[in-house]
């Protein structure tokens, strides 16, 4: 399992996932998940990626390809002329390479082999946008009424974000904000874990404003999440207190 946010702001896109991959308990691996190409001037395209680990290795490894030569090459997202074109393209090639994986493996492969993907970036002359592509090769596109994606283990960092978002924050508030649900998920689900990989793309760069791996042990990271518990319990002290003895009208 894993765990991965692709977020939209005013001022552009903010993007973490983690990096861990399981087969049982005592078969885990680190595997990046987040990936990016840029054209400097011109665009900027950035993809997540959460499931099966053979799918999601062999969509990337068709998209590295054709971004490496794309002269000679169809679809490149490098070519393509929109950021909608784009997820059309790895929607397209995710689903052919999921059906492709099940046709090899025989019917009894079809809920082993899925996998869904984050697509983010931004074209000249367009906005920054987002969108989920499932497994079918199907999408949808982030508005700011539906302001991040999730994929993976996403259940128990998600109330966070709902809570806290606010499309006009920053993008250091936006990326502590993230490190909360995340954390948040770590101590849920130990099929997610550190490190974690960091993108911020400010809108109209068309390069990485920022990106970091956040490793085990990072002080900052380990700043968040002893802050947050503290500021939990504080809050639930905080509360009316319940009696067994309230009085009804």
């Amino acid at each position: 399992m894993t765990y991965c946010v692709g977020m939209m702001l005013d001022k552009g896109l903010v993007l973490m996932s983690d990096t861990r991959t399981n087969s049982g308990v005592d078969n885990i691996s680190v595997f990046r998940k987040m990936f990016h190409w840029s054209i400097p001037g011109n665009r900027v395209i950035s993809v997540m990626t959460a499931g099966n680990l053979a799918t999601t290795q062999a969509v990337i490894s068709k998209l590295e390809e054709r971004n490496k030569a794309p002269s000679e090459r169809q679809n490149s997202l490098l070519e393509l002329p929109t950021m909608f074109q784009v997820a059309v393209e790895v929607g397209k090639l995710l689903r052919e390479t999921v059906q492709a994986t099940q046709e090899d493996n025989g019917p009894t492969a079809s809920n082993r082999f899925t996998a869904s993907i984050i697509v983010a970036g931004q074209i000249a002359g367009m906005e920054p946008r987002l969108f989920l592509i499932y497994p079918e090769g199907n999408f949808i596109e982030a508005s700011f009424d539906t302001p991040f994606f999730q994929i993976g283990e996403t259940k128990y960092g998600r109330p966070i974000l709902i809570r806290g978002y606010d499309r006009h924050m920053s993008f250091e508030d936006a990326v502590k904000l993230l490190m909360v649900s995340f954390d948040s998920t770590l101590k849920a689900n130990l099929s997610v874990g550190l490190p974690l990989d960091l993108m911020v793309i400010e809108a109209d760069t068309f390069e990485p404003k920022h990106e970091r791996r956040i490793e085990h042990a990072d002080p900052y990271f380990d700043s968040i999440s002893s802050s947050w518990g503290d500021a939990l319990k504080t809050a639930f002290h905080s509360l009316p207190n319940y009696s067994f003895y309230q009085k009804t009208d």
